[in-house]
């Protein structure tokens, strides 16, 4: 089992940037396939960006592609969301997730294991 700490979110103007951190416990993070997802208010929650847990290939959302890079860090059991050219409409909480494969799925129900979301908000 993996618990997961989302930190880094905040409010900041179009066009800024910020980077979430997601702190896995555990001592098998790299087992785990990592992901990004996101929701707005009153929406569904929204696949942003996974990494695999080995050759560390990744897949984005057609919506941040080119501005949000996904990274991870296994001797520090964490991924990173960098996210730069922010819009209003990335506005939403940010959830980190872990996938106890080593497929990358962009579903959240194939997620085993979720943080408890960290809140961008982007002003215009």
């Amino acid at each position: 089992q993996v618990q997961l700490v989302e930190s880094g979110g905040g409010l900041v103007q179009a066009g800024g940037s910020l980077r979430l951190s997601c702190a896995a416990s555990g001592r098998t993070f790299s087992s785990y396939a990592m992901g990004w997802f996101r929701q707005a208010p009153g929406k569904g929650r929204e696949f942003v960006a996974a990494i695999s847990r080995s050759d560390g290939s990744t897949v984005y959302a057609d919506s941040i592609k080119g501005r949000f890079t996904i990274s991870r860090d296994n001797t520090k059991n964490t991924v990173y969301l960098q996210m730069n050219s922010l819009k209003p409409e990335d506005t939403a909480v940010y959830y980190c997730a872990a996938r106890t494969s080593a497929i990358v799925v962009l579903i959240p129900v194939a997620y085993n294991y979720w943080g408890q979301g960290t809140q961008v908000t982007v002003s215009s």
